[in-house]
């Protein structure tokens, strides 16, 4: 984990690719492209492979017919599609060509659609194809909570360093360890009780139980730190019954920490 995603000093929205795309995803779907699209398609004898590249060329760069004249169809819209993928296109015209790419009916699809999606959570990237169509896993709304339960914890180091730690593991690129990351969200909860009940040695298990709030909400954080501390949770296991924890575990518990901070934050300074 680099020293900048540990200690929060990258952007939450660059750290989780909101909204744009850095070098090194870049060039993870460019790999994947040229890789699990094109090649592919080349060694497939099914494929018309011109018609194919034509296909991209009037329809989704909207460009004449006959300026493929005298070429190379296959050879010329791929480098014509290298200098705009690297040089024209901005982030979300690529995730466009990626989604035009997957209308096309043709046996190497699913695996394409798979390392796509592989290279999109490498690289903490907020989008994920779901039946064909490239979809916001990561909205504005779950980076603002995040971003505010670090903010208005800055006055106590100890909350803020958890759930910079979770951010850190959870965005680690090289070796995500998504079952740390929830240790650290809900830790940062714990010490946020601490603050609120004024006892720096209770659980949050006993604090929740002496902080005004509706019966059920009470009750459904209670659920979810049984969950992450009893015998088969997350503080003791890698699997939770046999269920392997994922980037999306993490994610959740993540947000939903930072949002219960935010929300114990109102209602402790009423």
């Amino acid at each position: 984990m680099k020293f900048s995603e540990r200690y929060g000093y990258t952007s939450i929205r660059e750290t989780m690719q909101f909204e744009s795309i850095d070098e090194r995803l870049r060039n993870r779907l460019w790999n994947d492209i040229t890789i699990f699209y094109f090649n592919k398609l080349s060694r497939d004898p099914n494929a018309n492979v011109d018609n194919i590249f034509a296909y991209i060329w009037v329809e989704f760069f909207i460009k004449r017919m006959d300026d493929l004249d005298g070429y190379s169809i296959e050879g010329y819209v791929k480098k014509y599609l290298k200098e705009w993928f690297y040089k024209e296109s901005d982030w979300y015209d690529k995730l466009n060509f990626i989604e035009f790419l997957l209308k096309e009916s043709l046996n190497i699809i699913d695996n394409f659609i798979s390392r796509i999606n592989i290279s999109l959570e490498k690289e903490m990237s907020a989008y994920r194809i779901v039946d064909k169509k490239i979809v916001q896993i990561t909205d504005k709304t779950e980076i603002n909570e995040i971003e505010g339960a670090i903010n208005i914890s800055s006055s106590d180091k100890n909350v803020q360093m958890h759930l910079k730690t979770a951010l850190g593991y959870l965005s680690d690129r090289n070796n995500p360890d998504y079952r740390n990351s929830i240790k650290e969200s809900i830790s940062a909860i714990e010490s946020y009780s601490k603050i609120i009940t004024g006892d720096d040695k209770i659980k949050f298990g006993k604090a929740i139980k002496n902080i005004e709030m509706h019966p059920s909400l009470r009750e459904a954080f209670s659920k979810l730190y049984g969950w992450t501390s009893d015998e088969s949770g997350i503080r003791h296991s890698f699997k939770i019954n046999g269920y392997e924890i994922k980037f999306e575990e993490a994610k959740y518990m993540l947000v939903s920490c930072s949002a219960f901070i935010n929300y114990l934050k109102i209602k402790h300074a009423k």
